[in-house]
């Protein structure tokens, strides 16, 4: 089965892992981002749309209006509708929800109006990072924290302006352009588990053990593949290496907890984004310890 029919068919359950089925995938598929970086933020690549809508899901806004992600704050005059809103949820709501996600630098998917599992990654991403306990449902805190947001916690006082910060901690990514936050996005990192697995690999079966950690530290951005590329432990889709084997992937599968073998896993629609706005070289920051 194709991977963009896979994406359409699969279902979501917010009991463990998101499976993004509102996204169709295709490793040729041109993306542009409606904003245009700082010039101290020269690492990142940005590209900028030649229409009037971004193709960006989650950038772009409504009828042709970009929304640029980090850009909104706590006196943008932003008004909670305030109703509650479930996973499935339609309406003049979500897409309000969506379109300041998006502003805050949370890629909610496309801002259509419809509570999928690209807003639910985005909205689990935005309670983290204000501390309120991830959910699918947005109620009364989700809304009151989006009216007076917090800004991610730095995790490297004296960083680039330009850099990747992981924190482990709350299971978040957040890459700064130019020192203002550019992308904010929920992920899964290494289980810490224990592993042997069987794979045939370079044309034989052979045995792979090894400890599932995203280890912390300070790395860079090197090499990276477009699409699907298959390693030994499974499918990264669009990876950026940044230590060794370990990348920023997307996945079918970023539940809540710690899952991966050691590599940061992405929602898709997020790992479709990325590549654009993540250079190589790029400082990348590993930092915390997530707690069961």
């Amino acid at each position: 089965m194709g991977v963009g029919r896979r994406l359409r068919t699969a279902a979501l359950t917010t009991a463990g892992a998101v499976l993004f089925s509102s996204v169709s995938v295709s490793s040729s598929a041109s993306w542009a981002v409606a904003a245009t970086a700082p010039a101290a933020a020269s690492a990142v690549a940005v590209t900028t749309a030649t229409s009037g809508t971004s193709a960006v899901p989650g950038i772009s806004g409504v009828s042709g209006t970009a929304v640029t992600p980090g850009t909104a704050s706590a006196g943008s005059g932003f008004a909670a509708p305030g109703k509650t809103l479930k996973l499935g949820a339609k309406g003049a709501a979500v897409k309000t929800l969506q379109s300041r996600l998006a502003a805050l630098g949370y890629l909610p998917g496309r801002i259509d109006g419809r509570y999928g599992g690209a807003t639910l990654a985005a909205v689990w991403a935005f309670q983290k990072v204000n501390g309120i306990r991830p959910t699918s449902t947005v109620a009364r805190r989700t809304w009151t924290a989006l009216e007076a947001p917090r800004a991610p916690r730095v995790l490297v006082t004296r960083g680039k302006p330009t850099r990747v910060e992981v924190d482990l901690t709350k299971q978040v990514m957040v890459l700064y352009a130019g020192g203002a936050v550019k992308l904010v996005s929920h992920i899964s990192s290494g289980s810490g588990i224990a592993y042997c697995e069987t794979a045939t690999w370079q044309g034989r079966t052979q045995r792979f053990c090894g400890n599932a950690r995203t280890p912390t530290g300070d790395y860079k951005t090197t090499w990276r593949r477009d699409g699907w590329h298959v390693s030994y432990l499974g499918q990264l889709y669009n990876p950026i290496f940044f230590n060794g084997g370990i990348a920023f992937h997307g996945a079918l599968s970023v539940p809540l907890a710690p899952a991966s073998h050691g590599c940061v896993r992405l929602p898709m629609h997020v790992a479709e984004v990325l590549p654009g706005l993540l250079g190589t070289g790029v400082p990348v920051h590993v930092r915390g310890r997530f707690v069961r």
